[in-house]
């Protein structure tokens, strides 16, 4: 294995033993959900705002490589704090939680070449989010972190019916070029400028796939940020390839906050 790859996988992977589960958020309900894709059991993690009234928009949550465990979860938490339902989907199944990087890279890399399965999952969970109550299902967003970066793109490939999809730190490229003209919602892409596991030639690839389709696309790069740059859990040793960057974290959060604001005509908190 590549040695720089081999550090990133050790830096990306530290916060499972160092994040402490999630606090929730005050006037935040959260619980598991049970769904399924096909014959396979998921388990995802629901969050809302306590005693929420009528319909508000939904937020699809695409994990990293590591599962739905508590990175992914506190963000569904921090979304429901600003309002919204967030389903953070099950893309592995139930159960299945990798516990060190050699287990994350092997999940992770059966969705990779799979780009159908990597779309049929995001799409069960999709599913659930708007049989969810509260959830206006004409006003739903997605957006996924590093691994699931790429699986909101994807779910956006699937022609799945969005307001906007936002990728974070996710991998970019353009493995079915046609099918861009699948894609119904508007793409926020938020990109650490120097991730070097994102090749230039992938980016190029993505862009002139979106333009062809007429996408509606934009896209932010963050100065001196490398992969998994929202992830405090990721240290900051940007050497390493994967490293927290507490400004690009912060910007990219505004960013979403506006692109949601523009998107479901309502100010996100």
């Amino acid at each position: 294995m590549n040695p720089l790859k081999s550090l990133f996988l050790a830096g990306a992977f530290v916060f499972v033993a160092l994040l402490a589960p999630p606090l929730q958020a005050a006037g935040v309900e959260t619980r598991p959900v049970a769904y399924s894709q096909g014959q396979t059991a998921l388990e995802g993690w629901l969050a809302l705002p306590k005693g929420v009234n009528g319909k508000v928009p939904g937020i699809l949550v695409i994990h990293d490589w590591t599962g739905v465990q508590p990175y992914s979860k506190e963000r569904t938490e921090q979304l429901a704090g600003m309002g919204f339902v967030a389903l953070a989907a099950d893309i592995y199944g139930k159960g299945v939680r990798p516990a060190n990087p050699k287990e994350a890279g092997a999940e992770a890399g059966k969705y990779k070449i799979d780009r159908a399965l990597f779309r049929a999952r995001p799409l069960a969970g999709l599913e659930e989010l708007k049989k969810q109550p509260n959830v206006d299902p004409d006003r739903i967003a997605a957006i996924g972190y590093c691994f699931g970066g790429t699986g909101v793109l994807e779910l956006a490939r699937a022609g799945a019916d969005l307001k906007g999809v936002v990728s974070f730190h996710g991998g970019l490229d353009s493995p079915t070029p046609a099918d861009g003209k699948n894609i119904k919602a508007k793409i926020l892409v938020l990109h650490g400028a120097d991730d070097p596991y994102v090749p230039a030639e992938g980016i190029a690839a993505m862009i002139a796939e979106f333009n062809a389709a007429k996408v509606d696309w934009q896209m932010v790069s963050y100065s001196g940020a490398v992969h998994s740059f929202t992830n405090p859990g990721s240290g900051t040793d940007n050497s390493k390839g994967a490293a927290y960057n507490a400004a690009a974290d912060a910007r990219s959060w505004v960013a979403m906050k506006s692109f949601f604001n523009e998107i479901f005509a309502v100010p996100a908190k």
